[in-house]
């Protein structure tokens, strides 16, 4: 009867101590699985943060080009601006020495007739430098001569206006006054235009006053001159 209750007592202690030990045990290998997804999650983070510094140190160093590359596409712009506008000087430059020694040219050579496209004859309306019609037909029959007397001849343009409006923009229209000419005796009789040579007074050579309406129409003009 004892070793009976002995052996009762023995298998219960055996079953409440089981559950325990099981218990300990699952605690323990549930620890051990949460630290290895904890070190693994560790891991994965500091990877994450060296890719992170890695790309912000390549941004970094993007932007530092972008910011050299708008620095030299400025000062290259800047340049270009420059170059342009020292060649448009020299090009201008270089059209009014090339006038002004025509015109020297001109000045030994013999005069053999001259006309004038003034307001009774060539109609150029205040501040335009369109070739009129009128004109047109004056300088048909200017080149009628020149046909009808073939010679070895050179051609001097002189460009005039009104003292109307400011002394540089006049001198730019009595300019393109004297272009206008020039190119209709190119394109309509083919003189050549290294036999051409233009010039603009502009305002500086009036031959009449400009303080009447008359006067004004008459400064409004283009003389050609046929030297030999």
């Amino acid at each position: 009867m004892r070793n009976t209750l002995f052996l009762v007592g023995v298998f219960a202690v055996s079953l409440s101590v089981a559950p325990a030990c099981a218990t300990k045990k699952f605690v323990r290998t549930s620890v051990g699985e949460v630290n290895d997804k904890v070190g693994t999650m560790g891991k994965s983070l500091e990877e994450t943060q060296e890719r992170v510094r890695t790309a912000e140190g390549r941004i970094v160093e993007v932007d530092a080009k972008a910011a050299a590359a708008n620095t030299a596409a400025g000062a290259a712009q800047q340049t270009a601006n420059t170059a342009t506008g020292a060649a448009s000087v020299a090009a201008e430059i270089g059209k009014k020495a090339e006038a002004r020694a025509a015109t020297v040219e001109a000045a030994t050579r013999k005069l053999i007739f001259e006309t004038v496209l003034s307001e009774d004859r060539g109609k150029f309306a205040n501040g335009k430098a369109d070739l009129p019609e009128d004109a047109m037909g004056a300088i048909d029959q200017m080149v009628a001569q020149l046909k009808a007397d073939p010679k070895a001849v050179w051609v001097e343009i002189e460009g005039h206006t009104d003292n109307v409006g400011d002394a540089q923009f006049n001198e730019s229209l009595g300019l393109k006054r004297a272009e206008a000419v020039k190119r209709y005796l190119y394109e309509k009789h083919q003189v050549p235009l290294h036999k051409i040579n233009v010039i603009s007074y502009g305002e500086a050579k009036p031959v009449a006053p400009n303080n009447t309406r008359d006067g004004r129409a008459q400064n409004r003009r283009v003389v050609i001159k046929v030297l030999a």
